[in-house]
């Protein structure tokens, strides 16, 4: 699918890349006490880094895992800071050579992409097309399995060094999500299968990267086998549209063939062709071809979360800064859709109250709240 590069393992192991990779992982992040204390002996951490790389003498850390659960109950697992910036060196060097050959509807992950991107091509396709199919994989980050991924690196990495180090990234994470997947079997398994190293850490740079390139060959198939015009996927979210049902059930066939083969499946059930003008779930909200809503269940979850928030800066556990950023953050995402009269009604609720009585307060609180609506 495309060329193979050699020499790399000069550049990833570079004084400068460890810099940069450092400066990238630091971002935003540089009062947590693992950055500053990375930080405070920088150029000796580096250096030190750089000899365990060259040496070959380099494994990754433990990882730091924890639950969170919105929308829905995922594992995510951070790796020690100073893997991060492994993650980050490999990743400045690797990265734009996979980068060429991603498709355009590809949206995770991807500098100047993103869910907001990725809702806009779906809005466009549904008002071209009289039918779409979504797709989702079932249990993504830990079913993929490690020997297909570093086949599938190999095909562009031609150096071994570099290979061998994101062989070594990815056997880190094995067993991490051990628990988050129900072993499914495929023709031709035996026992032995489910010993196969699988999983991928939800929450690592390189996870995230992965899982652009473990499925890139998919949307190859999907766009020059299939001739599939109207396509988006972030992530493991997929969409397929076309004009006509049967064309949408042949292609999910074959789609479903083509991740036995990745060792994947989907969710059957859910996928199912459907027309346009009825809507379609994607990313936290229901698409029509003229307006989108925020599903309800992301509605509520916002709302818990938020009146949490306020609640905590009343405890005086957090300032009146990190509730308006949490605001903030929400309101960029609903305001994606159609949502105008649901963010009145969910700001309405935090009233953030201080010194002043309680009527002004409340006003400068909401009208604090409500000036990026």
């Amino acid at each position: 699918m495309g060329k193979c590069y050699f020499h790399l393992w000069g550049e990833v192991t570079s004084f400068d890349n460890l810099l940069l990779a450092f400066r990238k992982a630091s971002l935003g992040k540089r009062r947590k006490a693992s950055v500053a204390a990375f930080e405070y002996r920088l150029e000796e951490n580096l250096f030190a880094l750089q000899e365990e790389l060259r040496s070959g003498a380099y494994r990754p850390g433990p990882y730091d895992s924890f639950y969170i659960h919105e929308p829905k109950k995922r594992l995510i697992s951070a790796a020690p800071f100073r893997d991060r910036v492994v993650h980050h060196a490999l990743c400045n060097v690797i990265g734009p050579l996979f980068e060429r050959q991603f498709i355009h509807d590809t949206y995770a992950n991807r500098v100047g992409k993103g869910t907001h991107a990725a809702l806009d091509r779906c809005t466009e396709f549904m008002r071209r097309f009289a039918y779409v199919l979504p797709m989702d994989v079932r249990q993504f980050f830990p079913a993929i399995d490690h020997a297909i991924l570093l086949d599938i690196l190999a095909r562009t990495i031609g150096d071994e060094r570099t290979l061998d180090l994101a062989a070594k990234i990815i056997a880190g994470g094995a067993g991490v999500q051990a628990d988050e997947y129900d072993m499914v079997y495929f023709p031709g398994d035996d026992l032995l299968a489910a010993a196969r190293p699988r999983g991928l850490p939800i929450g690592n740079l390189t996870s995230q990267f992965w899982a652009n390139v473990y499925l890139n060959g998919l949307d190859h198939f999907v766009k020059r086998r299939l001739r599939c015009r109207g396509y988006v996927r972030y992530v493991d979210d997929l969409l397929l549209f076309a004009d006509d049902k049967p064309t949408l059930h042949a292609w999910r066939g074959e789609v479903i063939a083509y991740l036995a083969g990745l060792r994947l499946t989907i969710h059957e059930n859910s996928a199912q062709p459907r027309p346009t003008r009825c809507g379609v779930p994607f990313l936290g909200f229901q698409v029509f071809p003229d307006h989108r809503r925020l599903k309800r269940r992301n509605a509520v979850l916002a709302r818990r979360r938020l009146r949490a928030l306020r609640d905590a800066y009343h405890r005086g556990e957090v300032s009146r800064e990190r509730v308006r950023v949490g605001v903030q953050g929400w309101i960029n995402h609903a305001r994606y859709g159609d949502t105008w009269g649901l963010r009145r009604a969910v700001l309405a609720d935090i009233v953030l109250c201080g010194s002043e009585n309680g009527e002004r307060s409340r006003e400068h609180g909401i009208a604090d709240l409500q000036q990026d609506l």
